[in-house]
């Protein structure tokens, strides 16, 4: 059974057995959404991501590169590498430090 989220985005072709996923589990996805690149894959279904932004230092007049990092979840249906751009949207915490899962592959 494949459930629409409420957003544009296409249910991926594979299907699993995750409960974590907002497309074949119960998870309810809501809030803010990012668009970032998969630096790291650990275990247990976690991605790290980031991407970069600009910040302006006035007594400089000029800008600083940084970079901001959240972890999400990866279902098996999604399964993003490193190096993948992917499209994570804010859901239910999932653990301490998890509050986002993986919604799309972006080519």
């Amino acid at each position: 059974m494949k459930n629409n989220i409420g957003i544009g985005v296409e249910a991926p072709k594979l299907e699993c057995k995750d409960k974590k996923c907002p497309f074949h589990g119960n998870l309810m996805v809501r809030g803010r959404s990012f668009t970032g690149k998969v630096i790291k894959s650990d275990s247990h279904g976690t991605i790290c991501l980031e991407w970069p932004r600009l910040l302006y230092l006035p007594k400089y007049e000029r800008y600083e590169k940084r970079r901001s990092r959240i972890k999400a979840h990866n279902p098996q249906c999604i399964s993003a590498k490193i190096g993948d751009k992917v499209l994570v949207m804010e859901c239910r915490p999932l653990s301490k430090t998890k509050h986002f899962v993986v919604v799309r592959k972006i080519e």
